[in-house]
């Protein structure tokens, strides 16, 4: 058995999964990781990414750079260009990432999950009253990053930002496991809400969920980078107008996208439970 598949098949085991990636100092090892990460020497650059490489599927046959700076240079990497063309289509709101597609549906008098059997409150993860109810029977749709996924993040369609609000909060690991383990894990982590309308007025809400390790999301239309050490104003007013596929910002590790979106949109055909998707490709159908 080779080192790699042994360390996939002891980090499957779910109670020592959950013990390695979340009972340790959580919050010291993710400021830790930022500083880390940013360490621009060809050593610690290699060490740091072969490392990675041995505990999960990095593939980075697809970025537009062949030479790395550091290991956060490796993990926002661009791509190739044309590699996640976006679905043109008007009456398709597309993926704002690559992803895993994990809880979807409808949302019940303010109710979702995070997974089956496993509700939260949508005002508990807004932090809003006025978005909650706006959104409080509409549709919802949970993406996950792995830490070896493309990071950016683009827009899902021709919209108008009006403000994004940070919420500090934990840095749970946000996989399966801990979504099983963690109640209301979502509206415990660290997360940004991102406010949007389509052209016709209707809301479309981006949520971007930091976890373990870097826990940071850097919006390009703030010119800011938003994390656990971000003091000041939490709420940033914008008047902002992106194009449909326009990146947004990126997350500096893997995490997870909640999008909330008006409760006459659809799901596409290709909306799965666990199923992969990537940024561009079709996610809701407006009617």
């Amino acid at each position: 058995m080779t080192v790699k598949s042994l360390i996939s098949s002891l980090t499957q085991q779910e109670d020592l999964n959950f013990l390695l990636t979340n009972r340790i100092p959580r919050a010291a090892l993710t400021r830790f990781m930022g500083r880390f990460s940013k360490i621009e020497n060809p050593l610690v650059r290699d060490f740091s990414i072969g490392l990675w490489r041995l505990f999960s599927d990095l593939d980075l046959s697809e970025a537009k750079k062949t030479h790395f700076k550091s290991l956060h240079d490796c993990f926002t990497r661009e791509l190739k260009p044309g590699l996640r063309p976006v679905d043109p289509d008007p009456k398709i709101v597309v993926s704002p990432s690559d992803g895993i597609i994990g809880a979807f549906g409808t949302i019940r008098d303010g109710e979702l999950f995070q997974i089956k059997g496993a509700p939260y409150s949508l005002l508990d993860l807004l932090g809003d009253p006025a978005l909650a109810d706006e959104h409080r029977n509409g549709r919802f749709v949970t993406l996950r990053l792995t830490s070896s996924m493309y990071h950016r993040f683009h827009s899902l369609h021709d919209l108008h930002i009006d403000q994004v609000r940070l919420i500090h909060g934990d840095t749970w690991n946000v996989n399966p496991i801990a979504l099983k383990r963690i109640e209301k894990l979502f509206c415990k982590n660290e997360r940004a809400v991102i406010r949007t309308r389509l052209k016709t007025g209707e809301a479309l809400t981006i949520v971007p969920v930091a976890a373990i390790l870097v826990a940071s999301i850097r919006l390009h239309f703030l010119d800011l980078v938003l994390n656990g050490q971000t003091r000041g104003p939490l709420t940033y007013p914008c008047d902002v107008d992106v194009k449909k596929g326009e990146e947004l910002g990126w997350f500096e590790h893997g995490s997870t996208i909640i999008v909330l979106a008006p409760a006459h949109f659809g799901f596409c055909e290709n909306v799965t439970e666990w199923g992969p998707i990537r940024a561009g490709e079709p996610l809701l159908r407006v009617p």
